[in-house]
């Protein structure tokens, strides 16, 4: 076989596993409308009314939008204020360090 002709074939290979490299990923559907989403049916935490509920879960279904949303920013606020909230026992949650003494040299 001459050298030309198996080069000629060897580039005509590569192009055609090429285009068919390309074709498949065209014709593959990617997009955020294909990406599975996962939403928790509880966003967490007890809220103290039902409507404290509900606004969690509008905004959560906002998105992004949800950011600029004041109601979303409250109803945020308050879920954190009761995630955060100290324990009731009056104990603190972690014992306190020795970090805060000062030691003399």
């Amino acid at each position: 076989m001459d050298l030309k002709i198996a080069a000629r074939m060897s580039a005509v290979i590569a192009i055609g596993a090429g285009l068919t490299a390309t074709l498949m990923a065209t014709s593959q559907r990617q997009g955020p409308e294909e990406t599975p989403v996962f939403r928790s049916l509880d966003p967490g935490g007890e809220p103290e009314t039902k409507d404290a509920r509900t606004e969690l879960i509008r905004c959560r279904d906002l998105g992004a939008e949800a950011l600029k949303d004041k109601a979303c920013l409250k109803a945020w606020l308050e879920s954190r204020r009761r995630f955060l909230k100290p324990s009731q026992s009056g104990e603190p949650a972690a014992p306190a360090s020795g970090a805060d003494q000062t030691v003399k040299p």
